[in-house]
């Protein structure tokens, strides 16, 4: 019998029964999500230390801190603060919750509101925009498993469930809106979509800047088969460079204008407009030959990384990291395992980010060889986005959940072929092996972990670890009144609980995890590492009041391998010198603080 070939299914955009499939789906996973993370909603307890960061920022921005203002004054305050690479518009969605509900419930369950509520919006609108693909594309079955995909990624899940505040999970939507735009019936209207949402991206984190040049590729490409599609390209391209601009001038504003590396600066916005304005004026020589078109490819492109080299070249070769300590990047960014590339990560963990994405590369494939004239170029150009995500995943492991929540559509189709050739098997055997095989391959990381459960634990060692520096096991929370009695100082804290000292107090703190304050992570660093003597000698001269440690987090046990003999390995070992003042707290805290005697 002749194989079906797939045709566009001609729908509406966002139809009742549609939207009402999703709402379904978004309601059942967000009670479960409420259910699983109750006791941590409950007590404050954030997935990330960068969670509780952009919670600071936002009380920041409510206090009244300027909106162009990004910079954490009580981070490093002794060389005036750090300033921060990050969005407001991640903030936006959050304080504006918190601003409008205090007045209705008071300040603190509103912000419990804002960081239950705003995630989990945002995990409705993934779960949408990617269902949205299935349902225009595929079927009504397709959309539904799309739904049931992005609900059992743990990497995508990770980023979207509640007290997950930060920008990874607009990221994830912003890429799916690109994608949505992808396929747009109107060449101009999808353009114009997938260059606001990639500059929508990029405003919130630069990180997406290796994805969105693939996506101007692909729509590259598009021209090159098809002249009169060359729309698409300059669509986006314009639309990128002047959403660009407009979100820099709505989100920075005029009084910052160095160029910098992990976010994005005038240098970039030029080079965007430098894009936009060679491939507009190459659309006007159309019909030209090819080679024509190529040169000016080359032209927008070449100029536009010439411009970078010259101005910056410190961003062509190294990225946003490019000028980090040395010292910091050993013993800190080694240690984000989340930054690193996939073979630095867990067997587990490595599973989870590739497996289903690589699955879902050659579902798009099948799914171009069995479709026909539109729908095949899109299919083939989605496995060229898709394959692209999964290798910058291998390269940048948190990239993961991009790749793993565009792999859903695919993927879905994929399961509906495997449980439609599942339901024909008419031994019971081969029915349940076969069902097991798709069980891992949804749930790639189920039988590692099974394995994994009869191994020993694999002992950590100093420097790069097989353990991320995450957050702590300090309860911050139960020290706040303690903390609140206290002279407001400075507090020498590791990296990871020092966020929470911020939000549980005044005080401030000499470093936080972010790299714009590497001068400062390195004093904390080193002095981790120093003799006793050398620590007092710098945290007298520095004006440091008080010391505190998690003796159990990771980032404290690094310190003891490194330096068995250093400052932070006496205070774990209970031998913290004679001029530190125990500050005392409940054992349950976790948390141990000194005060610095005075000299």
């Amino acid at each position: 019998m002749a194989e079906t070939m797939l045709v566009e299914r001609r729908r509406a955009a966002f139809p009742l029964e549609f939207l009402g499939r999703v709402g379904i789906a978004w309601a059942i996973v967000s009670a479960l999500l409420l259910a699983i993370n109750w006791t941590a909603i409950a007590t404050g307890r954030f997935p990330d230390p960068d969670d509780i960061m952009r919670l600071v920022q936002v009380r920041d921005l409510i206090a009244g801190q300027s909106w162009f203002d990004l910079a954490q004054y009580r981070v490093d305050a002794a060389n005036g603060g750090v300033p921060m690479h990050w969005s407001r518009i991640v903030d936006l969605p959050l304080a504006s919750v918190i601003v409008v509900l205090t007045p209705l419930i008071g300040v603190s369950n509103a912000e419990t509101a804002a960081l239950v509520g705003v995630p989990l919006v945002t995990l409705g609108l993934a779960m949408m925009l990617a269902a949205r693909i299935a349902w225009r594309l595929l079927g009504d079955e397709e959309a539904t498993f799309t739904s049931l995909v992005v609900a059992i990624s743990v990497p995508v899940l990770f980023q979207l469930g509640p007290m997950r505040i930060d920008h990874h999970g607009w990221q994830i939507v912003c890429a799916l809106a690109a994608m949505n735009g992808l396929m747009a019936r109107s060449p101009k209207i999808g353009g114009w979509i997938i260059g606001g949402m990639l500059a929508t991206w990029l405003s919130i984190s630069i990180e997406g800047l290796p994805l969105a040049a693939v996506f101007f590729c692909v729509l590259a490409l598009r021209w090159l088969r098809d002249r009169d599609a060359r729309v698409w390209l300059v669509s986006a391209i314009q639309s990128f460079a002047l959403v660009g601009a407009g979100l820099f001038l709505v989100t920075r504003g005029v009084a910052d204008l160095m160029t910098y590396c992990d976010a994005i600066s005038p240098l970039h916005l030029g080079m965007f407009a430098w894009g936009a304005v060679v491939l507009t004026v190459l659309s006007r020589f159309e019909p030209a030959p090819i080679g024509v078109v190529l040169a000016g490819f080359g032209v927008a492109g070449g100029g536009a990384l010439a411009m970078m080299v010259y101005t910056a070249p410190q961003c062509a070769t190294g990225g946003g990291f490019a000028d980090l300590d040395p010292v910091v990047a050993q013993y800190w960014h080694a240690n984000v395992l989340e930054g690193m590339p996939i073979w630095r990560q867990s067997i587990t963990t490595a599973l989870q980010y590739a497996v289903t994405p690589i699955i879902a590369c050659l579902a798009a494939i099948n799914l171009a060889t069995k479709s026909r004239d539109w729908l095949r170029r899109f299919w083939g150009d989605y496995a060229i986005i898709l394959a692209a995500a999964v290798l910058i995943s291998v390269l940048v492991s948190r990239a993961g959940a991009v790749a793993c929540v565009l792999a859903a559509p695919p993927l879905a189709w994929q399961l509906r072929q495997w449980l439609r050739a599942i339901r024909t098997m008419e031994r019971p055997l081969p029915r349940m092996a076969a069902m097991v095989g798709v069980a891992c391959a949804l749930l790639p990381a189920m039988p590692a972990m099974i394995l994994a459960n009869a191994l020993p634990a694999k002992a950590n060692v100093g420097g790069p670890s097989n353990v991320a520096i995450k957050a702590s096991q300090c309860q911050v929370v139960g020290a706040d009144q303690v903390l609140a009695s206290l002279l407001t100082g400075e507090v020498y804290a590791p990296l990871d609980i020092a966020p929470e000292l911020l939000m549980h107090s005044d005080h401030s703190v000499i470093a936080t995890g972010h790299h714009r304050g590497h001068t400062a992570m390195r004093f904390l660093i080193e002095n981790a590492l120093a003799s006793e003597a050398e620590a007092r000698d710098a945290l007298n001269k520095r004006g440091t009041q008080y010391v505190a440690i998690c003796p159990t987090m990771a980032e404290a046990q690094m310190y003891v391998r490194i330096a068995p003999q250093g400052f932070v390995a006496a205070l774990v070992n209970d031998q913290a010198p004679s001029w530190l003042e125990p500050v005392t707290l409940s054992p349950e805290n976790g948390l141990k603080l000194w005060r610095v005697a005075a000299d």
